[in-house]
């Protein structure tokens, strides 16, 4: 196995990671909803999720939590993650914002303080960024 292909299981790992996490988020309520589902398949697509990772995620008895960290900068990494994938085409829309807000809060930020990041984090992804430079400017 080529580092190549460590690194693309890995970084869809991750994906999937992220992905779950999500899907989680959309049926802490009960049912998924249609507009839900939409924005599930759309984040599937981006996160190359197969048919079969979906089908599994989405499986009742297969809840996976968000895991919550005390370490703000690993919350700002999987936050960041998730910026990237959902400014993979260059644009969020509401539904999208409210699902990332629900994410930040489930790793442990407070209301205000996800509100507060996701909003310098909407202003900064306009360009592309590596994680040092979006750590940097989200503390500041």
């Amino acid at each position: 196995m080529s580092i190549a292909d460590l690194y693309t299981s890995g970084e869809h790992r991750r994906n999937l990671a992220h992905f779950a996490a999500l899907a989680t988020l959309a049926s802490v309520d009960g049912e998924v909803s249609t507009e839900e589902k939409q924005l599930l398949d759309r984040f599937a697509t981006k996160l190359d999720i197969t048919r079969a990772e979906y089908a599994e995620v989405l499986k009742k008895e297969n809840k996976y939590p968000i895991e919550a960290t005390h370490d703000s900068e690993k919350r700002l990494e999987r936050l960041y993650d998730l910026f990237r994938i959902v400014y993979s085409d260059h644009e969020m829309d509401p539904e999208e914002k409210t699902l990332v807000k629900k994410y930040a809060i489930g790793l442990g930020f407070s209301g205000d303080k996800a509100d507060k990041v996701i909003e310098r984090s909407v202003q900064i992804f306009g360009g592309k960024l590596d994680f040092e430079d979006y750590l940097y400017l989200v503390k500041k």
